[in-house]
């Protein structure tokens, strides 16, 4: 019994190894492809190792035996190791053994024998890998072995898979033509920026009713990717939007109530990023195991942080020039200047590394859109951030005296409402807001002592478009601006592209001076 179960095993791995050992007799790359023909007929998923370490030029043989061996430089030696089962084999000089060389072609012939065995592999994804790297790059040869994965395969998603791989193969064979107009179906099928690269490079050496075939598949898949390119510059102007909106949305509750232009509205999300980057590393040298809660306890503190720097700014500099804008201005902007020289003395004035946790990493695709998980993240927090701002206006007393306040600031100091610590608690609010946008920007934005800088005069922008106040305003502001920006940037660049939004938006406000939603009051309308 034992020779029967061991033997097979025993004649496979020896025939296996003779192949193997043609690898020191071959003269030439011609050869030694042969020997990678021989090696991949046999379609043992043994013979990955060495064709892998083949492909890297890993691959030597012993001089004094010709034995074949995966080997390591260690030094002045070569670390050797058995090609089929990686167990180690000693140590030999350089000087004693020789490389197996290797060249582009060879490496091409290598690794379209590696994606045949991984066709027979049991792991569906090793198969869809392997039908990905046929489709991508189309051999004659591929097509019987491809028939053959075809005939066993029973998972639907995988045979489409390889059915596509089939098609592209189809294509560069000598199989007859309605064969390959079958294949020009599948492939414009798919839609994919990998497929219309496939079937445009046909279409220019094809002829006839290929010709003709293929040239109607490309122009329709230019339509549908147009339209998927569209998609994505929509998706790219709302993760653009909820980027505005947090920056923008605590000053417009600021400038709305108290009329103050503050300047140093970037440098609360610059506090809330640089808050994030210091729990960040507490959690990293002290409690590893809650990097992934880092972004949640850095909410509440950057929040904390922001909104104390904010209520002492106000406290201290701002309710001395109520009334008078401009000074408000210059004011504040004093204070951005030493918020930043302050933060580039701590911190210093390189950028500082802040990480995402694995729920915000990577990315997934809807055909072809792609959307990054950290921006979809920033859209729904965004969201979440507004819709509880509105609540605490609508819903509560403190809101119902901030609106009092804005639409009629006498009149609700005569009604007894303490507009001073109004003030003083709406700007502490606005900065502590812009505090939680900084957590958001640390995850897609350097953190550095000018990251508010770049924020500020588009939040003054989505503040005054939207309606000076309003929150809905502002949301529809934000995501206006964002999605006009990503559709002109294509056309005119990113510089240019925010010129002309620049542009737009004097011209709009010359014909609606209070924006797109104008705050009611007498005091206002005033």
């Amino acid at each position: 019994m034992l020779v029967v179960f061991t033997s097979p095993a025993s004649a496979d791995e020896a025939a296996l190894r003779a192949i193997i050992a043609k690898f020191a007799a071959a003269q030439n790359f011609k050869a030694t492809e042969a020997v990678v023909q021989e090696l991949a007929a046999t379609s043992d998923p043994a013979v990955e190792r060495p064709l892998a370490a083949l492909a890297e030029g890993d691959l030597y043989f012993r001089k004094s035996d010709s034995a074949v061996f995966i080997g390591k430089e260690a030094g002045q030696a070569i670390k050797l190791a058995d090609p089929l089962t990686s167990a180690e084999a000693g140590e030999e000089p350089k000087a004693a053994v020789t490389k197996i060389k290797v060249n582009n072609a060879l490496r091409r012939s290598i690794r379209d024998a590696l994606g045949g065995l991984t066709l027979g592999s049991p792991d569906a994804n090793a198969r869809i890998a392997a039908a990905d790297t046929m489709f991508k790059t189309p051999v004659a040869a591929n097509v019987e072995a491809l028939d053959a994965a075809i005939a066993k395969e029973t998972i639907g998603s995988v045979k489409l898979k390889l059915e596509q791989a089939r098609a592209s193969s189809v294509l560069v064979s000598d199989l007859p033509e309605d064969e390959k107009l079958a294949a020009i179906d599948v492939i414009a099928g798919i839609g994919s920026r990998d497929a219309l690269s496939l079937l445009t490079g046909y279409e220019t050496g094809a002829e006839g009713a290929l010709k003709d075939a293929a040239s109607a598949a490309v122009a329709s898949m230019n339509s549908t990717l147009a339209l998927w390119a569209s998609a994505q510059n929509v998706w790219y102007g709302l993760s653009l939007g909820s980027v505005l909106l947090l920056a923008a949305i605590g000053l417009a509750i600021t400038f709305g109530v108290m009329g103050v232009i503050n300047m140093a509205h970037g440098e609360m999300v610059m506090l809330g990023a640089y808050t994030t980057f210091i729990v960040q590393n507490i959690i990293r040298t002290s409690f590893p195991g809650l990097f992934d809660w880092s972004l949640a306890i850095a909410l509440p503190l950057a929040f904390l942080v922001s909104g104390a720097v904010g209520l002492a700014i106000e406290r201290g500099i701002i309710r001395f020039l109520y009334g008078r804008p401009l000074e408000t201005l210059l004011a504040t902007w004093g204070v951005s200047l030493i918020l930043q020289q302050a933060v580039r003395s701590i911190f210093g004035p390189t950028n500082r590394e802040v990480g995402n946790p694995s729920w915000m990493s990577g990315a997934f695709d809807i055909g072809e859109l792609s959307v990054t998980w950290n921006r979809l993240w920033i859209l729904a927090f965004s969201l979440a951030v507004f819709f509880l701002l509105l609540f605490v206006m609508k819903r509560t007393s403190w809101g119902l005296q901030m609106r009092a306040v804005t639409a009629n600031r006498r009149m609700a100091s005569s009604m007894g409402i303490r507009t001073p610590w109004v003030d003083a608690l709406t700007f502490a609010l606005g900065s502590g807001i812009a505090g939680i946008a900084g957590v958001a920007l640390s995850q897609i934005d350097n953190v550095s002592p000018n990251l508010g800088q770049g924020y500020i005069i588009d939040s003054f922008m989505v503040v005054v478009f939207g309606g000076v106040g309003n929150l809905w305003g502002t949301l529809v502001g934000a995501f206006s601006l964002g999605v006009l920006n990503k559709f002109l940037e294509p056309y005119a660049g990113a510089v240019l592209g925010k010129i002309l939004v620049l542009v737009l938006i004097i011209l709009f406000i010359q014909k609606r001076p209070r924006g797109l939603f104008a705050l009611k009051g007498r005091a206002v309308e005033a």
